[in-house]
């Protein structure tokens, strides 16, 4: 997974000041982002805090650390019934 060049804490930060009235054209120009940065970001982390957007992401590494040890072990299962399947 790309890593982000913005922490949780400049994200949160850029949608609050969406949400203290600045226009979506001039804030995305001052951050130097894109509006389709800014969407995506305000579709993820729109209404939480800090600590909330940084424990959203300690989940999703987990998960995605989960996903990946399930993933080997079905090949390993694969690999296992594979074997004991040949006639000796």
């Amino acid at each position: 997974m790309k890593k982000s060049r913005y922490t949780e804490e400049q994200i949160v930060g850029v949608l609050k000041e969406s949400e203290a009235g600045l226009d979506t054209a001039e804030l995305c120009r001052k951050h130097g982002i894109s509006q389709q940065t800014f969407y995506r970001w305000k579709a993820k982390y729109g209404g939480l805090e800090v600590s909330d957007a940084q424990r959203l992401r300690h989940l999703e590494e987990e998960n995605r650390k989960l996903k990946q040890l399930v993933a080997e072990q079905a090949l390993d299962i694969v690999g296992f019934k594979a074997v004991l399947s040949k006639k000796w």
